[in-house]
């Protein structure tokens, strides 16, 4: 059964060329799959396991206290791997079939209040290269609400200060153009002009176009952010819990309280489905709650 598994990992990895992030994920989810078949349910070959094994399986993931979270993904690697195996004629039948995907709980995302966006975007005042790059960073991601991904993908040919737009590519590369305000727009121009040049001079065979460099004069990275976020947090004294894509679910939540249209924002964020964007109505409701329930006197 072992032999399989490493076949699968190769299928995917040469035919399906998965990101090595994933392929280890289905190979350590497979790998307790298959001893939990071999150890708990004595299956000796893959023509034995049946639809019960599998729902077992689940549940003595679930009795270990796994989040819903992760029993899908190992739903999606159990279905993923039994397709192969009927593909290899390893088996004669396909037992996840009618096995059910957990439904995910969408746990609502954490905002910072205006006043802490605010605080948070004041904060970087120094004039030196440093602190025009982190400006422009926040700046631009509070203005267009782009993913971190995104951010750190952005080209300096990308963004067109004299008409006020930044064309960044989503999922699936799906470009998008976004417009920036004055404020951001400012901040990128500052940047560019006074603060680009000198992360550049860093790296001497660099021809890499990225807006945003880190001190060794190449592309900031997601994890090079984060740090960066974090520290600017702390020092501001956000006490706020934070994400890398807090700003972005900031500029949502905002825009919707202000009265903007759902429509609109769902095309600025980007998304595929308007129910992904519905999540910031939800949690504008929420805040209006805890506002009635704290300032009305018969709440």
């Amino acid at each position: 059964m072992d032999d399989y598994l490493k076949k699968f990992m190769q299928f995917l990895l040469v035919e399906k060329r998965v990101a090595q992030n994933t392929l280890l994920s289905y190979e350590r989810d497979l790998k307790t799959y298959l001893h939990y078949l071999k150890n708990v349910e004595a299956v000796a070959a893959f023509s034995q396991v049946q639809r019960p094994h599998i729902l077992h399986f689940l549940s003595f993931l679930k009795e270990q206290g796994k989040s819903t979270k992760t029993l899908a993904r190992h739903v999606a690697s159990i279905r993923a791997f039994h397709q192969f195996l009927l593909r290899e004629q390893a088996a004669s039948q396909d037992p996840s079939v009618l096995i059910e995907t957990p439904k995910l709980e969408r746990s609502i995302p954490k905002v910072l209040s205006f006043k802490e966006v605010e605080k948070l975007l004041d904060f970087p005042t120094g004039q030196g290269h440093f602190g025009l790059r982190d400006k422009a960073m926040l700046e631009l991601l509070y203005a267009t609400g782009i993913r971190v991904s995104e951010l750190i993908q952005i080209d300096v040919e990308h963004v067109n200060i004299t008409m006020g737009f930044v064309t960044v590519s989503g999922n699936s590369n799906k470009e998008r153009i976004i417009p920036i305000g004055k404020t951001a727009a400012g901040a990128l121009k500052n940047y560019i002009d006074k603060g680009r040049t000198n992360f550049a001079s860093k790296h001497e065979n660099s021809s890499d176009r990225a807006l945003f460099l880190n001190h060794q004069g190449k592309r900031l990275t997601r994890q090079g952010f984060w740090k960066i976020l974090k520290k600017l947090a702390q020092e501001a004294g956000i006490e706020s819990e934070l994400t890398p894509n807090t700003l972005r679910h900031s500029f949502a939540t905002h825009l919707l309280e202000n009265g903007a249209d759902l429509k609109a924002v769902q095309e600025l964020l980007g998304h595929a489905d308007i129910s992904t964007t519905q999540i910031y109505t939800h949690l504008t409701k929420t805040r209006l709650m805890d506002v009635y329930s704290k300032f009305h006197p018969r709440a």
